[in-house]
């Protein structure tokens, strides 16, 4: 019995460790993980997928989830950064956007979410690419994109006609560790 609780006790350790050996130096772990896939035997070679991205898990082609609390977003051929974001649990296609001051959903994707508004909610004349319009204020409990989840973000919702998508703007942005672009792509970090 002492052995196999202390065998427990090495295998959770070395688990415990791993996070703290990426975090540290992320390279150095990388490397020993490449170095650990490359020791497989040619039979397990010949059967793994080729194109495997040891820094990265692909999720729906164009979004990255990174090692940590970190996403990778390509830009699309018009240069914009579409990503696949989880708002109060549903999965919504949005775009990330610098210039918006809040997050911005149309009344439908509203309720796609669980938001309840009544027309007398929406009071705020707000300025948007389309002009003005008016708004109502409203607050998404669970935002997600891969490994990076924060709670109770301010956001806006237009009527449908004002708004055709979903806009991630700096009311999630700014919550962030960092973002910015690296090599054509936008890094999302938490």
């Amino acid at each position: 019995m002492f052995r196999k609780l202390l065998m427990l006790g090495a295998v959770v350790g070395a688990a415990a460790a791993v996070p703290a050996l990426y975090q540290n130096d992320p390279d150095f772990y990388r490397t020993l993980l490449r170095s650990t896939l490359a020791d497989d035997t040619a039979e397990e070679q010949a059967e793994a997928p080729r194109n495997v991205a040891l820094n990265r898990l692909e999720m729906n082609g164009k979004t990255s989830v990174l090692l940590g609390k970190k996403v990778s977003i390509a830009a699309d051929t018009r240069g914009h950064y579409m990503g696949r974001f989880k708002l109060n649990g549903r999965e919504i296609r949005a775009m990330v956007d610098t210039g918006a001051t809040y997050i911005a959903i149309n009344r439908s994707t509203a309720r796609r979410i669980g938001l309840r508004l009544s027309p007398g909610d929406f009071k705020y004349k707000v300025s948007t690419a389309n002009g003005q319009t008016k708004a109502a204020a409203a607050m998404i409990e669970t935002l997600q994109i891969g490994r990076i989840f924060l709670e109770n973000i301010d956001a806006v919702v237009l009527e449908d006609q004002a708004l055709d998508g979903v806009l991630i703007g700096m009311s999630f942005l700014k919550r962030l560790a960092r973002y910015q672009v690296e090599n054509g792509e936008l890094v999302l970090e938490q």
